[in-house]
């Protein structure tokens, strides 16, 4: 996959990460999109370094959306820990 899909991937994990995670972000729309996108491209290199999962070819691999969506969710939490819940 080139660097525009992974984009992409990140776009819908972050968005996907938001709906498992709901609540408002300090960062709100763009800092989740942006978080999205990062954890995605996190997701994909813990895969293929720790789990030994390399990132395939094809866009709609299910570990590799396994990979973005989980890498999203975790860097979510981590920012939500980090900066808090500012906008209540």
């Amino acid at each position: 996959m080139g660097i525009v899909s992974w984009i992409i991937l990140g776009l819908l994990a972050g968005v996907i990460a938001k709906v498992l995670l709901p609540g408002r972000d300090p960062g709100g729309l763009i800092g989740t999109t942006v978080i999205g996108v990062a954890g995605a491209f996190v997701g994909g290199w813990i895969s293929a370094q720790f789990f030994d999962r390399p990132v395939q070819k094809q866009f709609f691999d299910l570990g590799t959306w396994g990979a973005a969506i989980g890498g999203s969710f975790v860097l979510l939490v981590v920012y939500r820990l980090l900066f808090g819940n500012s906008r209540n």
